[in-house]
């Protein structure tokens, strides 16, 4: 039998929870890089009303909570699925952008809102800072008009080896 891709290769997490992107800004909870080559981070949007375009943020921590947060300014490209309404034909896009650590409208045009997307955002491990061993991404409020998304995280490159369920905790 052939080994699987979880436990060996990934590991999955939840970053939030499908939530009304317009209720509130949205704080992912953080995932530890320490035992991972470093993570994958997925965004689910649904489609929004225009003019409330999303704004995501990369942070990285030094604890799993509380200790020190600090954005962290490495995305110098992320890669797009987008469409009024995604098919699963579409091919990712890649995006380039100076090295920051947020991502205002992706895709840009000031239309991100209007369309379904599925983002894609890669984080090395070894682009933390000293100290520093979790990473976050948050969303900004994106206005009035519900706009549904999530956020999952794929630590990959792990360390050690494991079956699923003898996997430990992401979080």
């Amino acid at each position: 039998m052939a080994m699987e891709a979880l436990g060996r290769l990934v590991d999955a997490c939840l970053g939030a929870v499908p939530v009304d992107l317009s209720s509130a800004a949205v704080t992912g909870k953080r995932v530890k890089l320490r035992d991972a080559g470093g993570v994958t981070i997925l965004v689910i949007k649904a489609a929004g009303t225009a003019g409330d375009d999303p704004t995501f943020t990369l942070q990285q921590h030094t604890a799993g909570s509380g200790g020190t947060s600090s954005n962290l300014a490495v995305i110098d490209h992320y890669y797009l699925k987008s469409a009024a309404t995604l098919a699963g034909t579409e091919a990712w896009a890649k995006v380039t952008q100076a090295a920051a650590a947020t991502i205002a409208d992706p895709g840009g045009a000031g239309t991100s809102a209007e369309s379904q997307q599925i983002i894609a955002i890669e984080v090395d491990a070894a682009s933390l800072s000293d100290g520093f061993t979790h990473v976050s991404l948050n969303v900004a409020d994106v206005g009035t008009n519900a706009q549904l998304g999530a956020i999952l995280y794929l630590r990959r490159d792990l360390h050690v080896e494991r079956s699923p369920e003898k996997l430990a905790a992401s979080l």
